[in-house]
């Protein structure tokens, strides 16, 4: 029962922390365009040759 003293508030500093950082990650603008970056990963930029892509 003595760990308790010691988990619970790790456990809510911890939480705390999580949500301190998800808060700034929105304000920084985290996640503004979340459809750009899918597309982007998928997007077929640089022409592929006939030697299986490497140059």
């Amino acid at each position: 029962m003595e760990v308790l003293v010691i988990l619970v508030p790790l456990a809510l500093a911890l939480g705390f922390a999580g949500l301190l950082g998800f808060l700034w990650s929105l304000k920084s603008g985290q996640y503004d365009d979340l459809d750009g970056a899918a597309w982007r990963a998928i997007a077929d930029d640089e022409p592929v040759n006939g030697q299986g892509g490497s140059k």
